[in-house]
């Protein structure tokens, strides 16, 4: 390429879409997917950078986090009513690595939460017992039956919660392979395309609306913002209330060793998730804190988490000591308020929003093959309604100053 060439502006491939969808990471990229194998005109535009996809440790969860019910206890009732959906999206995660004729290297060998204490155990009594209640396959393991199934904890393990259909998968693999095929189904990917407004042109339902990006305008029918904790201020410039805010989570990944950690493991009251990878490399994350960059939305490592979470996952198992550290890194999780939002939204025809609920990247091709269906009037086959964008109606006469009706 020559260095005008290089230099030249960026410019969209065409000012025209059905359907535009934006975010590029697991949950755009298999809405676009879903959509384009429907026979839809679809054009993806990815602004890249550390989403949480491309920054994803790889858990398949199913049992509430503990963590997340330490953090955010307001917000469990939301998650309770989205816990059903879990195994479903491991299922779906499963079905479509088969569709795809992919190796996503997924394994569900089951989940442990781990308790250390009596205190913590009887947490993991009380939390498995509401989980099943809600339809949920738990179970508890005492300290011997721990020994057996995980040989691999260290001695301070009394107990743990145990999730059969828990899993990991490699996500960079994945989202290789899931990219691949959305091109193949027809999916116009546009990289390095971020997205500065969005717009309505018009009153009337086919109007559509006009987006405002680094390489021009672009008119399209339909939109869907699949874009994290992006997807906020966009909805705001055709005034929607979207209330998702970012997360910054680091993570680390060690050199490789042979089989060692054979579930995803967590804790009971402490912030961490383990897993090993089929090519041995251990990764260890969990929800340590990272930081955004000053005056910027990137998220960077915090020096602390890097030294809490390494302290934590080898005094968990302490056969992780001697490891090197290879890389670490931090990524934006979104935060809503434990639930997904999913569906058109609400007084504004053609704008959906795809941004499933906390461990987004567990239910995000099940959550966009929902929001492919509802686009395409299909019956999802699902009671959309818990994760329906108008329940922050509410919240949203405050945003827009509107009266209450």
């Amino acid at each position: 390429m020559s260095v005008a060439a290089a230099r030249a502006p960026f410019v969209l491939p065409r000012a025209h879409v059905d359907i535009a969808v934006i975010g590029g990471g697991i949950v755009g990229l298999c809405t676009a997917g879903f959509l384009a194998s429907a026979g839809c005109d679809v054009m993806l535009l990815d602004a890249g950078g550390s989403a949480a996809s491309t920054a994803n440790a790889g858990s398949l969860h199913v049992q509430m986090q503990s963590r997340f019910m330490r953090l955010f206890p307001d917000r469990v009732a939301g998650m309770e009513r989205q816990l059903p959906l879990y195994p479903k999206a491991v299922a779906f995660w499963k079905e479509f690595e088969r569709a795809l004729d992919a190796d996503f290297e997924l394994k569900v060998s089951g989940g442990l939460m781990v308790a250390e204490t009596p205190e913590q155990f009887e947490f993991l009594v009380a939390k498995s017992r509401r989980e099943r209640e809600l339809g949920l396959a738990t179970e508890l393991v005492g300290r011997d039956e721990l020994a057996r199934l995980a040989p691999y904890l260290g001695p301070h393990a009394i107990g743990a919660e145990l999730c059969a259909n828990e899993g990991k998968l490699n996500p960079l693999k994945c989202n290789a392979f899931v990219r691949a095929w959305a091109k193949r189904a027809g999916v116009e990917i546009v990289d390095r395309c971020r997205v500065d407004a969005l717009a309505s042109a018009g009153a009337s339902r086919d109007a559509g609306f006009t987006l405002t990006t680094a390489g021009g305008a672009l008119a399209a029918r339909r939109v869907v913002v699949a874009a994290g904790p992006g997807a906020r201020a966009l909805m705001a410039g055709v005034g929607a209330l979207l209330p998702v805010d970012p997360e910054p989570l680091h993570m680390n990944i060690t050199e490789a060793v042979p089989p060692l950690i054979l579930h995803l493991v967590q804790h009971a009251e402490r912030s961490i998730t383990l897993k090993q990878l089929s090519t041995g490399q251990v990764v260890i994350g969990g929800g340590w804190p990272a930081r955004l960059a000053p005056g910027s939305a990137y998220p960077v490592v915090d020096p602390d988490s890097l030294a809490g979470n390494l302290a934590l996952a080898q005094f968990m198992v302490p056969a992780l000591a001697p490891l090197q550290v290879i890389r670490c890194w931090a990524g934006l999780n979104s935060k809503v308020d434990g639930r997904g939002v999913l569906g058109e939204m609400p007084d504004v025809p053609g704008l959906y929003a795809a941004v499933p609920g906390d461990a987004g990247y567990t239910l995000g091709p099940l959550s966009a093959r929902l929001v492919a269906d509802i686009v395409l009037g299909r019956d999802p086959g699902e009671d959309m309604t818990p994760y329906a964008p108008d329940r922050f109606a509410h919240e949203r006469v405050a945003f827009s100053g509107a009266p209450a009706v």
